[in-house]
């Protein structure tokens, strides 16, 4: 088996360092193939070391990571893309599933949760944070449905959005 290579984009160099020490640590034949400190040169790591995991922070300067995975998903969809981020909110988690990662984390859960992530997203499945656990997530047919034990507040809020963006 091939080892599965991994790209980490984020900002902060002690963050990528953090990332690189928590899964080179973890042996399941994974190989950190590059690192981008933005989102521009992180689209073009993807392009020339063809990742199978790009882990990307949506806070960077250049591109943002939501638009960051919205490319990598479209120039790029053999690569997934699981999304690090300090914001735990349920507007960001919408934003993610709608650019199309495979995966979401919260940095404060990367210690212990970034291994799972990674391992299901190479799997073919998906990974959210559990940092967030009033949500549940379903994927049905490629699209990705957001439902909160909070039925009417999340169902019918969800709905909403979706019609005023229709």
């Amino acid at each position: 088996m091939k080892p599965i290579r991994i790209l980490i984009a984020d900002d902060h160099e002690m963050v990528r360092n953090g990332l690189r020490t928590v899964l080179t640590a973890h042996d399941a034949g994974w190989t950190i193939c590059g690192e981008a400190a933005d989102g521009r040169r992180a689209l073009e790591l993807v392009a020339t070391l063809r990742p199978h995991v790009a882990i990307i922070d949506i806070t960077m300067p250049e591109l943002n990571g939501l638009e960051v995975t919205r490319r990598i998903r479209a120039q790029h969809p053999e690569t997934k893309v699981v999304v690090l981020t300090m914001h735990d909110s349920e507007q960001v988690m919408h934003e993610v599933i709608e650019a199309g990662a495979a995966g979401f984390v919260l940095k404060s859960d990367a210690g212990k949760a970034l291994v799972t992530a990674i391992a299901r997203v190479i799997a073919g499945k998906t990974y959210f944070t559990a940092a967030m656990p009033e949500m549940w997530l379903f994927a049905l047919g490629g699209l990705f449905v957001l439902v909160t034990l909070f039925l009417p507040r999340g169902i019918t809020g969800l709905l909403r959005r979706k019609e005023a963006t229709a």
